[in-house]
């Protein structure tokens, strides 16, 4: 019931492994699991199977091997080399934001705290890692096979089919698949996401199940694209997009060049802010010949349009620049990175335009501005919101509900079960109601919280929590937690304070909150 922190254990006999080992993002509560004990012991893990580069799959793998675990890691080349890239990237980012931390705790008088993870943690992980080919089999543990599928998601991104001997006296094996997360139709790198068909078990992710795109081409996607990004430049104003560095900004990079090439926007400069996104980049050109037409999308990143800045003083130096010009910067749902910086200097001028192009969780700044919040707290900062918040839902890397629902139909027939993951509450729902509405068993269909647990060699496989107590209870998942409510109440109470008439109506509001805290504690 959230879209991050994937990661899903197997148990067969004496074999432990993992499929995914996600950091979670989102509110507080959320992220506060990456800080915890792991739900089972590094060490006991034989091995890990990756999806795909994205931290929410990814990005607890340098602390799984911190803790104990010392067996491979199987991934796609492409998801190597990406991940060359990200997960220092990651540890950075942690002990940026940890080091700050401590300096407030210091201040405050509270103890210090430690970072996830380190950049040192993060290039022993790499050593882990093992390449695989796509269509390939391959026996990670005896009576245990594996094939990577190509999901079309992002470079590298893969569908795990695994076969498992279940000891029984069926001839037959036990076949599951994991779905990672699977691309949409209309791409401008991959082809259409492939998998097997003929299943007992099906675990597919739900992120966009309740949500239905309209028909999309590629021309028709960079149709809208020079719609937004010519209303927002007229204005002489800043087009800021917070991109998810990986794929996302690759894909939008790809079609503004394309527009401004052709004069359908103007020919302004074009910033990339964002280090992990420049160096992604250039794993993409490497990989080229892995894309849909690889080569056309190395010509446009040499384009003198295309500004790259690597160093924070490069950064900060855009917000010098007089006239219309775009930042494209990570991270994509606003939480961290650079982009924090763009939207606490531009959110409050009328002239400005935030354009979001990718998922926003429940509880991240991205989201909240969505939702069209009038006043953010960044870094601790107040900061007004006059700035044009628009979302393009077109460069989703996931498909959309009917095009899950078609994907599923195309794995059939699935025997035992379909078990829905990686998908907030709405998503979900709308993806069982898909399903069921195709004439899918609906009592077969699973949407199991986390922590949950399932014998799938049980005649009528049921849901159980594992033995010892959740992490988090499900109410506490997917949704806003109590620091988005303080967050709220704190721009409301300055707000209030702002629209009274003098200082002693401002005393009377707080005397009143006082009062309010006071009886609280009776």
């Amino acid at each position: 019931h959230t879209v991050t922190g994937s990661c899903y254990l197997l148990q067969s006999g004496d074999n432990r492994f993992l499929v995914d080992c996600g950091m979670f993002q989102g509110s507080k509560t959320l992220k506060a699991l990456n800080y915890g004990d792991f739900p089972f012991k590094p060490e006991e893990i034989d091995f890990v199977l990756l999806t795909h580069a994205h931290i929410d799959h990814s990005g607890l793998i340098p602390k799984l091997v911190k803790h104990g675990f010392a067996g491979p890691i199987y991934a796609t080349h492409a998801t190597i080399d990406l991940l060359t890239c990200m997960l220092p990237d990651s540890a950075h980012i942690q002990e940026s934001e940890v080091e700050q931390l401590n300096r407030r705790n210091a201040r405050r008088g509270r103890p210090e705290v430690t970072p996830i993870y380190t950049i040192e943690d993060a290039e022993a992980a790499l050593q882990a890692f093992s390449p695989v080919a796509y269509d390939t089999w391959m026996e990670p543990a005896e009576g245990i096979r594996v094939r990577y599928w190509n999901a079309g998601h992002i470079l590298g991104s893969a569908s795990i089919e695994i076969e498992i001997s279940t000891g029984l006296a069926s001839p037959r094996q036990m076949r599951l698949l994991f779905s990672g997360d699977v691309g949409p139709e209309v791409t401008s790198f991959h082809p259409t996401p492939e998998a097997p068909r003929d299943l007992d078990y099906l675990i597919c992710e739900a992120t966009y199940g309740a949500r239905e795109r309209p028909a999309m081409t590629l021309e028709s996607r960079r149709d809208l694209l020079a719609a937004e990004a010519n209303e927002a430049l007229k204005a002489k104003g800043v087009l800021i997009i917070p991109s998810f560095a990986v794929e996302r900004t690759q894909e939008l990079l790809s079609d503004l060049l394309a527009l401004a090439k052709s004069r359908r926007i103007p020919q302004v400069p074009i910033f990339l802010d964002s280090p992990l996104a420049i160096r992604a980049t250039e794993v993409f050109i490497d990989h080229a010949h892995e894309l849909e037409d690889g080569e056309a999308f190395r010509h446009a990143m040499r384009s003198p349009m295309l500004r790259t800045t690597e160093s924070v003083q490069e950064s900060m130096m855009i917000e010098r620049i007089d006239g219309s010009h775009i930042v494209v910067a990570a991270s994509g749902m606003c939480d961290a990175g650079r982009i924090r910086h763009h939207l606490k200097n531009n959110l409050w001028r009328a002239n400005a335009t935030v354009l979001m192009v990718g998922y926003q969780a429940e509880g991240t700044l991205g989201r909240i501005l969505q939702n069209g919040a009038s006043a953010v707290r960044i870094q601790g900062e107040e900061v007004k919101v006059r700035a044009r918040i628009r979302t393009l839902d077109i460069y989703s890397g996931h498909a959309d509900g009917p095009g899950l629902a078609d994907w599923v139909e195309a794995r059939g027939p699935v025997s035992r079960g379909i078990i829905l993951v990686h998908g907030e509450e709405e998503g979900i729902a709308g993806l069982h109601e898909r399903l069921s509405s195709r004439g899918l068993d609906g009592d077969r269909i699973f949407s199991p919280e986390l922590d949950t647990v399932f014998d799938l060699l049980a005649e009528s496989p049921e849901a159980r929590e594992r033995p010892s107590p959740r992490r988090l209870q499900p109410e506490m998942v997917g949704h806003q937690d109590w620091h988005n409510d303080l967050s709220r109440l704190w721009l409301d109470i300055e707000e209030e304070l702002d629209k009274a008439a003098d200082d002693k109506s401002r005393r009377v509001i707080l005397r009143r909150i006082r009062r309010a805290l006071e009886n609280g504690h009776h």
